[in-house]
């Protein structure tokens, strides 16, 4: 896939109404709909201070929640304008529908330096379904469509790749940022390549195990999904996460490591319990005598060292997914030093959205990292290799 897309920098946006695809979908408490992390809205603000500040008219879009394609009022855009306004010290004017009449009216009337937000596109079915009608309604309203929502960007919506097949298609600054530094890793990162995957399933990460194996120098597993590998080992992994339709993936995933000379490193040691919860009642075991009834929920210590080790002279460093239970404090040890070795090991260090994110973000390390992806599924995908439609769709330049 063609990373090398042209940017809100490569247009004149003066005097022109800009389609500007966020991600606004924002944490809410359940009981006031007050928003409890206003992070992705102030992600958003340099490209819109951008457009806005070049003499565009913004006409800002994104989706909240899954009301799949019903009309819910807990999940208004509603109260987003409303902090964005507090945000760019000005009024965010906020339609009251998304390609009806009030919409259209207010897009009509924006003028240069103006910026208004449509309602919740997935209040209409056809947005994720990609309905060409849904998405020419859309773009109608603007002369140009700027995509900046990159953890939507593996979608084929309306708002994220229809829209591009009638107004030009460009990235603002958090794509663009994405597309550069996690595009560079794969295509040509600064050597010794590492790449940390973690998380509960195999199945998630076959993909960019398969990818990764041609691309990386070494290859870290840790999390649930380790124990089937190390039951492809044939090690017993007690009542350890295991996917036994997985187990002949992993072995031949190993192999073929082995085959290109790529380093791959599994856990040597675990911590386990015999309950799922945070507990200080728990063994460390050398990852060959995991006793029945019992399961792994974290990396040891063993293999903290190993691990931190192979980190140390990286070059660049992808990581996806914790490498333990991380929710539960007594299961987080393993997450922590992986964050920690990354953030002290002077590469280029890649986190993937999701979990690894909220780690980082947990622990106190997100400002030592190189680029915390936006989008969980969106990098993974990116990861794999896979075409993402929310960037094919843009312009190359």
């Amino acid at each position: 896939m063609n990373y090398n897309k042209k940017s809100v920098r490569d247009v004149d946006v003066k005097g022109k109404k800009v389609l500007l695809r966020c991600d606004f979908n924002v944490p809410q408490n359940k009981e006031t709909g007050e928003i409890t992390s206003d992070k992705r809205i102030v992600a958003a603000l340099p490209t819109i201070k951008y457009l806005l500040e070049n003499g565009a008219a913004v006409i800002a879009c994104s989706h909240l929640g899954k009301p799949k394609g019903e009309w819910k009022d807990s999940l208004t855009l509603a109260p987003v304008a409303k902090r964005l306004s507090e945000l760019l010290g000005t009024q965010v004017i906020f339609a009251k529908d998304i390609i009806g009449t009030d919409a259209h009216e207010k897009a009509a009337a924006l003028q240069p330096g103006q910026i208004m937000l449509l309602e919740n596109l997935r209040f209409d079915i056809r947005e994720e379904k990609n309905g060409a009608d849904f998405a020419q309604e859309l773009a109608s309203m603007a002369e140009i469509f700027v995509s900046d929502a990159f953890g939507t960007v593996h979608r084929a919506h309306a708002s994220t790749a229809g829209v591009a097949a009638y107004l030009p298609a460009y990235a603002g600054f958090l794509v663009e940022k994405e597309l550069s530094v996690m595009g560079k890793a794969l295509d040509d990162p600064k050597r010794p390549f590492v790449a940390v995957l973690g998380g509960a399933k195999v199945s998630d990460k076959i993909g960019v195990i398969t990818n990764l194996i041609d691309k990386a120098d070494t290859i870290i597993v840790g999390g649930g999904m380790a124990y089937t590998f190390i039951k492809a080992m044939g090690y017993g992994v007690g009542t350890s996460l295991l996917e036994a339709d997985k187990v002949e993936e992993a072995k031949a995933m190993m192999d073929k490591a082995l085959s290109r000379s790529v380093m791959f490193l599994l856990p040597v040691d675990t911590a386990i319990s015999d309950k799922f919860e945070n507990t200080d009642q728990f063994l460390t075991v050398d990852v060959k005598n995991i006793p029945d009834g019992y399961m792994g929920l974290d990396i040891g210590p063993q293999t903290v060292e190993l691990f931190t080790k192979a980190l140390k002279g990286a070059g660049t460093i992808v990581w996806n997914g914790p490498m333990g239970v991380f929710e539960f404090p007594a299961f987080a040890q393993g997450t922590k030093a992986v964050a920690k070795a990354m953030a002290e090991s002077g590469a280029v260090t890649i986190v993937g959205g999701g979990d690894s994110a909220a780690a980082v973000e947990k622990l106190g390390y997100a400002d030592k990292m190189t680029h915390i992806s936006t989008g969980g599924g969106a990098s993974l995908e990116f990861l794999e290799g896979k075409e993402l439609p929310g960037v094919a769709c843009l312009l190359d330049k």
